[in-house]
């Protein structure tokens, strides 16, 4: 029990003998934790005369924030962009699931679909913190449907649109209420879209670069306005080449403004990007790389054919990897980054004193042993 002099009578959790990521780098020090946040020890031994109540071992693994997923399309059968009345059901059973992978907040994202879709999906979606129920929902993810129709994808070219009526009044008729939102991806080429971008950003949405075919000067226009991430890099958008870099070139722009970061999402499956690719994007702009699944229904199940919002889609097999990274860099492209993306680095993504208690506890291939949430453990691969 806590002392006389400590401040709550809740109790205190030590993880002690791990490796913990903190200012960069591993350091072998103890966490504390007590009602879901990671606690000062020199204050609660000084200030409160406090001491654990629990004593964790971590057996010498590795200690980092919780995994932080701003792209995941649904998984294990679920598909986030398909109407139901019950779309939280496959929200929770996918943010269930993913806790075995170390993600502790997560953006369920929705693709290209049509407005009926968004009306119906969009209202039933709300954030919440994570649990012993699944990983955190922190707002949606909207991936178009105001894209260019050259670099569509597998989105469904019959439901792209454009902003005929000016710009936030398109996204109201297309999306409804924008309460649950906090990421929207969109091509900053579209003519009104700089309305948009400056809107949403006022806003506190995350405007989101991508299924683009901007060159660079239109991509510098959207930062300006506010826009400050790039959706799965390389992927759906103009080659880099040296005349005009494209979107691409946000990486080493010199019209960034001050103090500001554009940060960019990289699919690190080995398919999608190839390993040279994204080692070229980290060494140019490490600070800025931000892990995504962009996981699809297939997640989790064999090889077949499932559904990615209105689309039907075979699936072969899947890969991931994290090439030219060093381990604490991959995971701070994992938490850290995502967080500061999101503008919830305060709380999520780092293990800094008064941040919340959302933990992964790795072995040196970086496997998952297991997930905590609020310093409570949610998933371990052992029992």
């Amino acid at each position: 029990m806590p002392s006389n002099k400590s401040v709550s009578d809740a109790p205190i959790t030590q993880f002690v003998n791990c490796r913990i990521l903190r200012e960069h780098k591993l350091q072998r020090e103890d966490l504390w934790v007590r009602e879901g946040k990671i606690l000062d020890p020199e204050k609660l031994f000084f200030d409160e005369q406090g001491y654990a109540d629990t004593r964790v071992d971590c057996e010498g693994s590795i200690m980092a924030p919780g995994f932080i997923d701003t792209q995941i399309n649904g998984g294990y059968g679920m598909d986030f962009s398909q109407p139901s009345d019950d779309v939280n059901a496959g929200i929770s059973f996918v943010a269930k699931k993913i806790l075995e992978h170390g993600v502790t907040s997560f953006c369920p994202t929705l693709v290209t679909s049509p407005p009926a879709v968004y009306h119906k999906v969009l209202p039933q979606i709300k954030a919440h913190s994570g649990g012993q129920h699944g990983a955190g929902v922190l707002g949606v993810h909207l991936e178009g449907p105001f894209i260019s129709s050259e670099k569509k994808g597998a989105h469904p070219e019959k439901y792209l649109r454009t902003f005929q009526s000016g710009g936030m009044a398109d996204l109201t008729e297309t999306y409804g209420s924008l309460d649950n939102v906090t990421v929207v991806t969109l091509a900053p080429e579209l003519a009104g879209s700089q309305s948009v971008v400056r809107e949403l950003s006022a806003r506190g949405v995350t405007v989101s670069l991508g299924h683009s075919v901007a060159n660079l000067s239109q991509a510098e226009d959207a930062v300006q306005h506010g826009a400050s991430f790039i959706t799965h890099l390389f992927n759906a958008m103009l080659p880099f080449h040296h005349r005009d870099p494209g979107i691409v070139g946000l990486l080493t722009s010199d019209r960034i403004p001050p103090g500001r970061t554009v940060f960019y999402g990289m699919i690190a499956d080995g398919i999608h990007t190839n390993p040279a690719a994204l080692r070229i994007a980290h060494r140019a702009h490490p600070s800025g790389l931000v892990l995504v699944t962009d996981a699809i229904t297939a997640m989790g199940l064999p090889p077949g054919r499932h559904t990615l919002g209105q689309q039907v889609i075979e699936i072969q097999g899947l890969h991931a990897y994290v090439a030219g990274c060093s381990m604490e860099e991959a995971l701070e492209a994992a938490a850290l980054h995502p967080a500061q993306l999101l503008g919830i680095s305060h709380t999520k993504g780092k293990l800094d004193y008064g941040a919340d208690a959302d933990l992964v506890l790795l072995d040196d291939a970086l496997n998952v042993k297991s997930t905590f949430i609020s310093g409570e453990k949610v998933w371990s691969r052992t029992p």
